[in-house]
């Protein structure tokens, strides 16, 4: 072989390497993006009209509020001095780069399931596929002592799974493997529980993992204002009459035959769900099915067509019919079946059925809107009512709804309403909400 040959097939072979390594780093990348996707960074990390990642994001706490960070990979804003094992320890354990624990609105409980390889992924595309923003989140708005962090370190001690224990734990948990796959993204990366499963006292969610018991994903407590339902398998409160289906499509364009998404859960579909592949909702939605009702108690919904046939007659005698008709029907229709996939049916939705009707005031005090999605690309708005009714009217309209069609949920009061008004989400979140409608 000629010297001139030899040379030119080691450069090709260099090149060839390059070129390689080259796609393996995009491939990186792009499995960090989608991953970053699956555990809703945007939609806790961006503020619309801002920069991506660069933070600012307000959670109102019962510590008072907090905001989230420039997670951008700029040096002195966000988490450009970070190592990759620095940023592991930070997601999967809640360990700031100084030592010092995050606060747990940073669900690292959930994070801590997370793969190595995951973790490296995200922290590639963090690195090369984020722009640094220099701009730092506004300070914390939180009083002495309780701004004291030290003290975190002990309740991460406390409530906190170590990685290897947590990861363990979500691995051996089903041997199916698509329930395996949906168990690893609920539980994991997507935190689904963070909203959607009860907090004790001292703040922790009181199930994990579906492991830990039926209080798993059984309905959260009011986080700004709106109450996150069940995800499990209650007939009339969560996702019992819910097919897999049902749940694929409201994840992918943020509306079903069943229900529309509202509030925060709005910015978990258009940053995160709706990105993912087919076989990743499918396992999300196989393993949300999977999961029986914490309330067995509960009777099955029934239609019930009094308050139509009572509508259709013109029988406007219920509290609350008149200004339904006037206020809702022309979307919700008279039946309370609403058109699918456009306007949500009120009739069997469990935002209507839930024991604290919090959500269903905002949405009518507030309005509403659902943005186009990929799949669904029309933009659809339901105006706000609370400049147009009084409380008593909002509450009469609401206890009709709830009451109606075979709901049959409890009253609400106008004290009730007025209540609920200093909870309102404030401006900024008017698409800020957590939970399935």
């Amino acid at each position: 072989m000629k010297w001139p040959l030899v040379i030119a097939c080691f450069l090709g072979l260099g090149l060839t390497a390059e070129a390689t390594a080259q796609d393996s780093d995009k491939a990186i990348v792009e499995k960090g993006r989608y991953l970053a996707a699956a555990s809703d960074c945007a939609a806790c990390h961006s503020v619309h009209g801002k920069p991506e990642y660069s933070g600012g994001v307000s959670f109102s706490l019962p510590m008072g509020k907090i905001y989230s960070t420039n997670i951008t990979p700029d040096p002195d804003h966000g988490i450009g001095r970070y190592t990759e094992a620095q940023f592991g320890q930070a997601l999967r354990q809640g360990i700031r780069r100084d030592g010092s624990t995050l606060y747990p609105a940073m669900p690292f409980p959930s994070y801590a399931r997370l793969t190595d390889s995951d973790i490296h992924a995200l922290f590639v595309y963090f690195r090369e596929g984020v722009k640094a923003v220099p701009v730092s989140a506004p300070r914390n708005e939180i009083s002495w002592p309780l701004s004291i962090r030290w003290p975190l370190t002990f309740w991460r001690w406390a409530f906190a799974p170590t990685p290897h224990k947590a990861i363990a734990s979500t691995a051996e948990e089903f041997t199916d493997p698509l329930l395996a796959r949906g168990a690893y993204l609920v539980e994991g990366p997507a935190h689904c529980g963070a909203c959607h499963s009860p907090r004790a006292i001292t703040m922790q969610e009181k199930a994990l993992t579906a492991q830990d018991g039926s209080l798993y994903l059984a309905g959260g407590a009011p986080v700004d204002g709106w109450t996150p339902p069940s995800l499990r398998q209650e007939n009339r409160t969560g996702l019992g009459r819910w097919s897999e289906e049902d749940i694929v499509s409201f994840l992918r364009t943020g509306r079903s035959n069943t229900g529309s998404v509202f509030g925060s859960m709005t910015s978990a579909v258009l940053h995160g769900t709706q990105k993912l592949t087919d076989n990743d909702l499918h396992a999300i939605a196989h393993y949300l099915k999977s999961l029986p009702p914490a309330d067995r108690t509960q009777t099955p919904w029934t239609y019930d067509p009094t308050i139509t046939d009572q509508l259709h007659k013109a029988d406007l005698s219920s509290r609350g019919a008149r200004i339904y008709v006037d206020r809702c029907a022309a979307c919700h229709r008279t039946d309370g079946k609403g058109y699918p996939a456009v306007f949500p049916a009120l009739a069997g939705n469990p935002v209507m059925m839930q024991s604290d009707p919090v959500s269903l005031v905002h949405i009518v005090q507030k309005g509403a809107s659902l943005p186009a999605m990929t799949a669904a690309p029309s933009s659809i708005t339901m105006p706000a009512f609370s400049h147009k009714l009084t409380d008593q009217q909002i509450a009469d309209v609401v206890t009709f709804i709830r009451h109606a069609w075979g709901n049959n949920a409890s009253p609400v009061s106008a004290e009730d309403v007025r209540q609920f008004s200093k909870t309102m989400p404030p401006p900024d979140m008017a698409d800020d909400a957590v939970s399935l409608n």
